[in-house]
This record gives C-alpha cells, structure tokens and sequence, in this order.
C-alpha cells in the first residue's frame, strides 16, 4: 500500500448504486420505443444482447464501438449508419428515463472527494459497454463531475471488456501507472476483483454485490460503502 496513489473505481453498482434489473427493463424499453420504426423491439433486444457479447469476449485490438457494430451489421437489415446516428442521439433523449432506476449515496461521494482532496487519481473503470455520453450522464447521476476523475473508459476508445484481463492492462497502460500503485473498487466479484490478477490491490463494496459462483471471494478488502469512506479516511494524505 506504501505506493497507492490511483483509485480505480467501477460505476454501475459502485460511485452509482442501481437496481440493475429495473436500469435494464427501461433501457431496453425505452430503445424499443426509440428504434420501432427501424426494427421489432424482441429482435433490437435480442441483437444487442447478441452483440454486447461478441464484444465482451473480443480479444483483438479493436474498439469496443468497432467489434460491437460489426457484429450488430450482420443482424440488421437496413443502413448501419441510421442506426448509429439513433442511438447517438438516444443517449441524449430516451436513455434519461433509466435515471429513475439508480440513487445517490453520500459515502461514496464523500469518499471520492476525501480521495481528491488528499491528492489521489482518481479513475472511472466501468465496462466499457456504453458510449461515453451514456457513462457522462450515469457519472453526473451518481452525483459527481466528469472532472473528478481523470480518465473514464468507454466504448469509443478501449479495446477490451470486462472480466478479460486485458482491459486492466490497458487502463494501467493508458494512465501509464504500474499494478503497485492502484486500488480497484467495485461491486462485482468477477469483473472488478480480476484486476488483483495483475497486482492491484481490490476493495469489494458488498452493498450492491454480484457474485455469480460460490467460489471464495478474492478480494484484498471486503466492506459497506461506509467502511470504504472510513478505510479512505485511514489512507496518508500524498499530495
């Protein structure tokens, strides 16, 4: 811990608690509502979800937005490009009804400005699943700043998802820090906690918890997001 300067947090279900199965009812209602003139609501559903998984287990080096149209072309019928230029702008109109599925909490946003404060990067490690105006909203849900944080991942730019190890390879290279220096935060066992793979040290906030085996928890630190706010209070200011 003597070289922690980086704090990597997950967003869904970590800086923003969620009930992730009402999130994903409205999300895909509202893009049904959106995109019924081009496609039936089951089969847009159906693609995405399709999709949204080649991109998840893509281990070339390509975006996450490459991998991820690509594959949704081949499911469609109909000019790529419409599509792209809908779901561009549903991000900006249909996607904030999902607002009413995910809350605020105050331990989590006063942990993020004690970090500050003591002189800590601060990192948005959230599966890249999503364009970034989609995360820029869900980060100014959870009650925060773009510029709290220094780098954000997202579709447009990285090349790896969660749960491979890979796209902790490229966070650390891309904020161009070693394993020895960074914590990852998170909810999720096996997408967040991976990252101790590579030497980063692991902080499991259990209130929002997904947990998909009964396999042993591996993580370096296990508590509420109150005993997170009270382990940061614990870390030596480095500024």
């Amino acid at each position: 811990m003597i070289n922690l300067n980086t704090i990597l947090f997950d967003l869904d279900g970590t800086l923003l608690p969620m009930d992730m199965d009402n999130f994903t009812k409205i999300y895909f209602e509202q893009l049904g509502i959106y995109f019924k003139d081009l496609i039936d609501p089951k089969t847009l559903g159906k693609s995405i979800w399709a999709s949204t998984e080649t991109m998840v287990k893509n281990l070339d080096h390509k975006t996450n937005e490459e991998v991820f149209m690509s594959d949704f072309a081949k499911r469609i019928h109909g000019d790529l490009n419409i599509y792209k230029e809908k779901f561009d702008k549903f991000y900006d109109t249909r996607f904030l009804e999902a607002k009413s599925a995910v809350f605020e909490n105050p331990y989590i946003q006063k942990s993020v400005a004690l970090l500050q404060k003591k002189g800590y990067k601060l990192v948005v490690a959230t599966n890249p699943l999503f364009p970034l105006k989609a995360i820029h909203h869900r980060i100014r849900w959870a009650g925060f700043d773009i510029e709290d944080f220094s780098y954000i991942t997202h579709y447009e730019k990285n090349h790896y998802c969660k749960p491979q190890i890979q796209y902790y390879e490229e966070v650390l290279k891309d904020i161009n820090k070693s394993p020895e220096e960074c914590m990852m935060v998170g909810n999720d066992v096996q997408e967040d906690l991976i990252a101790g793979k590579l030497g980063i040290k692991t902080f499991l906030i259990k209130d929002y918890i997904l947990h998909r085996t009964d396999d042993e928890i591996p993580a370096d630190y296990i508590g509420s997001y109150v005993d997170f706010y009270k382990f940061a209070e614990e870390l030596p200011s480095i500024k």
